[in-house]
């Protein structure tokens, strides 16, 4: 029987957007960070390793297989509070990667072993080994500098309470040639106080860095792959569905109206045929007649084989073919089109169908006297904006093409936004990554 082991979610778990402090809050944050980095990490070592460690020595037994579960679990949990920590204290981003879980309906035993499978729950088992490692520097720098910046600052007051030195001691000053005495003391000792602070945040943020970095790659890193990942696999989706609809509607089009006609053309033909030798002027007639079904059945299909691939977009690219489009709407349009000559035929492609869906809802149920088309290129995407002055109520759940043009966007990872309050017009905005 094959085994079926599914992910904690469907996506890596959102995280809110972390806000980073700054200044004096900063400091005071990365030191708070740094100095129970140590406290922590050691907690978490004691108690993974020791539980793994008595699980291994008692692998033999049912007992010690459920110890390295709970260790492994104990390391997520740790490495949970650690982003936790990153995220509130450091303003940094830190998502949760997804966990290989068992299903909801599976017994006592498969769920307490499915841990074990997972990668990222050892990767939270090693960071809480490594973790002291770095934790420990963390917690030493920030305390010595702060020791040291506090220290020096205040020796000119807390001197006062030592006991004098005896015959031959001599203060730190007196060896760096700034002469003997509780004065000259008190000036080293704040100069080397006042270096301490200063350089406090370079120190700390230093030792901040190689803590949180590497619990950024162990125990978050492998979510932003993860979410590549899931977005590749929801684009591939979508290109799938939209493709799938889009050849659903090209034969529905082709059904309803040349197929139709040709065979309206075939039955005129006929009939034709029968009246060439009783009634020539009826059979000239009914000839006339399929000629023009023929016109207006070519016409259909160049109509047609636009929404496949239009051939002014593949011969003269994508301005020309939106000014040509533009020309022939039936509402007045206003544009801006800024695009560079080339863009990559996947990204034209996309920006012609989100303007002809757009102003084909806008002829077809906008009740509009005006439309907007803006379509603007920078360096990083392409900008399409469809704005109209009629009745609103525009939804993708309402059909009216917009949910199948959302999946089209979806499949070359663009965006598709929609404002449409009622009897205030519509505002289509769509963005296409290049």
């Amino acid at each position: 029987m094959t085994e079926t082991l599914t992910l904690s979610t469907a996506m890596p778990a959102p995280t809110p957007a972390a806000t980073r402090p700054h200044g004096v809050r900063r400091v005071l944050f990365e030191s708070g960070y740094a100095l129970s980095a140590f406290p922590i990490a050691l907690v978490a070592f004691v108690v993974v390793i020791v539980d793994l460690a008595l699980g291994v020595g008692l692998a033999i037994f049912i007992g010690g297989i459920l110890l390295i579960s709970i260790g492994v679990m104990v390391a997520r949990g740790f490495a949970r509070f650690e982003r936790i920590r990153m995220r509130g204290m450091l303003g940094r981003p830190a998502p949760t990667p997804r966990y290989l879980c068992a299903p909801s309906d599976a017994g006592f035993w498969r769920r307490s072993l499915t841990p074990l499978k997972d990668a990222q729950s050892w990767l939270d088992v090693v960071w809480a080994i490594v973790g002291l490692v770095t934790g420990t520097l963390a917690f030493a720098v920030t305390l010595v500098w702060w020791a040291a910046a506090a220290a020096g600052l205040t020796y000119w007051f807390w001197q006062l309470f030592l006991p004098e030195r005896g015959q031959g001691d001599h203060e730190l000053a007196y060896y760096l040639g700034a002469g003997d005495g509780r004065t000259a003391a008190s000036l080293v000792q704040f100069a080397l106080g006042l270096l301490a602070l200063v350089t406090l945040p370079w120190a700390v943020r230093l030792v901040t860095t190689i803590h949180a970095s590497l619990a950024w790659v162990l125990l978050s890193s492998r979510a932003d792959l993860q979410h590549e990942v899931a977005r590749v696999e929801d684009s591939r989706d979508a290109a799938r569905v939209a493709e799938a609809e889009s050849m659903r509607r090209l034969e529905r089009d082709i059904h309803d109206g040349p197929q139709q006609r040709l065979v309206r053309l075939t039955m005129d033909l006929g009939r034709a045929k029968k009246q060439v030798a009783d009634d020539p002027e009826r059979a000239a007639a009914t000839i006339d007649d399929a000629l023009a079904q023929a016109r207006e059945t070519v016409a259909e299909l160049r109509s047609l084989s636009r929404g496949i691939a239009p051939p002014l977009l593949v011969d003269r690219g994508l301005a020309a073919a939106l000014e040509e489009m533009l020309a022939q709407s039936v509402v007045p349009v206003e544009s801006r089109i800024d695009v560079p000559a080339q863009l990559p035929p996947h990204v034209e492609t996309a920006v012609y169908f989100v303007v002809a869906e757009a102003l084909t809802n806008v002829a077809k149920h906008a009740a509009a006297a005006s439309v907007t088309v803006s379509v603007l290129a920078t360096e990083r995407e392409v900008e399409v904006r469809v704005e109209d002055d009629g009745v609103g109520g525009a939804h993708p759940a309402k059909g009216l093409g917009l949910a199948g043009l959302r999946q089209r966007l979806a499949a070359v990872d663009g965006t598709l936004e929609i404002t449409s309050p009622e009897w205030h017009g519509t505002v289509v905005d769509a963005r296409i990554p290049l």
